[in-house]
C-alpha cells in the first residue's frame, strides 16, 4: 500500500517561475513517498519543518499540489483486469455530456480527451472478462452518443513511476534563449564557435 502525491495539470499558465530549487526538492521527495513527515523532508533538504510547511502551502495555493491518494494492488482485491477503451463519439459536441454519463460508471478510473482516432480514451478496472463484458455491453454502450468502442486488455503493467521533475531554467538562461541577435552580429554556439547572423 502506497500513498502518492497528486500534482495539478492542465493550467492556463505555467507556474514554473514561481518555484525554486527547494520547492522542486520537496516535490521530488514527496512524489517518492507522500507520507514522508515534514521533519524528515527538512532534514534531507537542510531547512526547518516550518519552511517545508510554508512551501507546501504555497504550492497548494498555486494549484501544483492537489492532495495525495492511496495506491492499492487491485489484483489482491480480486480485480484482475485492467483495460483501456478507445471510444468513438457520433460527433464532438457530445463530448461533455458523454463524460458526465461515463463518470457514473465506477469501473472507469481514468478518462482522457485525446488526439487521434478516439474521442475519449478510458481506463477500466474489472474483476474478470465477464465483468468487463458486462460493463461494456450494459453500461458503456448505453451512453448516448457513443458510436463504437475498441478495447485493449493490459497483460502486464511494465512500469509506473512518479513524474521526474526537471530543474528550473535560470532566468538569465531563459532571457538569453528569447533574445534575438541583431542582423550581422556574431553569436557563439554551444560548441564555442562563432557564427554570424545573416542579414
Amino acid at each position: 500500500m502506497h500513498t502518492h502525491l497528486q500534482i495539478g495539470k492542465h493550467h492556463d499558465r505555467s507556474v514554473e517561475e514561481d518555484l525554486d530549487e527547494l520547492d522542486l526538492q520537496i516535490l521530488h521527495l514527496l512524489l517518492q513517498n507522500a507520507r514522508m513527515p515534514y521533519t524528515d523532508i527538512a532534514d534531507k533538504v537542510h531547512t526547518s519543518s516550518g519552511t517545508i510547511h510554508v512551501r507546501m502551502k504555497k504550492m497548494e495555493q498555486l494549484g501544483i499540489v492537489r492532495g495525495a491518494h492511496l495506491q492499492i494492488d487491485e489484483a489482491l482485491l480480486g480485480y484482475d483486469i485492467c483495460a483501456f477503451l478507445g471510444i468513438y463519439l457520433e460527433k464532438g459536441s457530445l463530448y461533455k455530456q458523454a463524460v458526465k454519463d461515463l463518470e457514473q460508471i465506477p469501473e472507469i478510473v481514468e478518462m482522457h480527451y485525446t488526439t487521434g482516432n478516439y474521442s475519449i480514451l478510458a481506463k477500466l478496472i474489472c474483476r474478470d472478462t465477464r465483468h468487463l463484458q458486462a460493463v461494456l455491453n450494459d453500461k458503456i454502450q448505453a451512453v448516448s452518443g457513443i458510436e463504437r468502442t475498441e478495447t485493449f486488455i493490459s497483460l502486464e503493467q511494465s512500469m509506473q513511476r512518479p513524474l521526474q521533475l526537471l530543474q528550473p531554467v535560470a532566468k538569465e538562461e531563459k532571457h538569453a534563449r528569447h533574445t534575438v541577435a541583431p542582423s550581422g552580429a556574431k553569436m557563439k554556439t554551444q560548441s564555442g564557435a562563432s557564427t554570424r547572423i545573416k542579414k
